[in-house]
């Protein structure tokens, strides 16, 4: 049983959830004090490199999130299992964990070849991703700040793709793309927190994605939002070190692989 039931449907809440998610976690980070030894750039940097503003970035993100929700409750109609009782049947908890990994694995597979074609096409690249580039010191309201068409290929579509692959029902995904949204905010936020879980758990985190947004690093760690395997195996990891900057913060500076 989980709090939601008998107040929303799991499709609905496998819809909504995410776009809730994003909102409380991504307004926390920025809601913080300004953290300044914590920071990947300065505050002065953020203002100068920055080609978009907040508000652009805010509406261009629920543009975003309105269109993720009209897929996935679409998606959710079409393949809801609702069992006599009028609920559907959940797997083990064994099961549900390997359908996550697998999701997981499916959907950082869909998004790095997406990803690195959108940077290799250079009209793709001109006309789609480059808004996401604008942002060329993230911050975590603009983890999901994308031209429409990208939000819709590689984000929507990926969780469409590794939802299908996978296997889970409506409830786990709920919190399959909860933690997805998590994760990319977490990529995005600028902070090297210390004792943050995910950069312990993941080399995959706000360093590793920090370097792909500078411009020694536009061809490099195109791995989102779990896993590096791809980057590793395909030559496009770009290591990096992290180091004091003489102003505080930190900065993460590549190294030769």
């Amino acid at each position: 049983m989980v709090f939601w039931e008998g107040y929303v449907s799991d499709e609905a809440m496998g819809a909504l959830a995410p776009i809730v998610v994003y909102w409380i976690y991504a307004g926390t980070y920025q809601m913080l004090p300004p953290l300044d030894r914590y920071r990947m750039h300065s505050r002065k940097e953020e203002e100068l490199r920055n080609l978009v503003s907040l508000p652009t970035v805010i509406k261009g993100v629920l543009l975003q999130q309105l269109v993720q929700a009209t897929v996935a409750l679409s998606l959710f109609a079409m393949t809801s299992k609702v069992g006599l009782t009028g609920k559907s049947a959940q797997p083990s908890f064994l099961v549900q964990i390997f359908q996550v990994l697998i999701g997981m694995l499916v959907m950082d597979t869909w998004q790095y070849f997406v990803h690195r074609y959108m940077h290799h096409n250079k009209f793709l690249y001109r006309h789609v991703h480059s808004q996401h580039h604008k942002l060329v010191v993230p911050y975590a309201i603009g983890a999901l700040y994308n031209h429409p068409l990208e939000g819709l290929l590689l984000d929507t579509l990926g969780g469409a793709i590794s939802y299908l692959v996978s296997g889970m029902t409506a409830r786990t995904a709920v919190l399959f793309f909860s933690f997805a949204v998590v994760k990319t905010v977490d990529d995005h936020c600028g902070l090297w927190l210390p004792g943050n879980i995910l950069h312990i758990l993941f080399h995959n985190n706000t360093a590793y994605h920090d370097i792909h947004h500078q411009l020694h690093g536009t061809k490099y760690n195109y791995s989102q939002p779990f896993f590096i395997m791809w980057d590793k195996l395909l030559g496009t990891h770009m290591p990096y070190t992290l180091e004091k900057r003489a102003d505080g913060g930190f900065e993460a500076r590549p190294l030769k692989d």
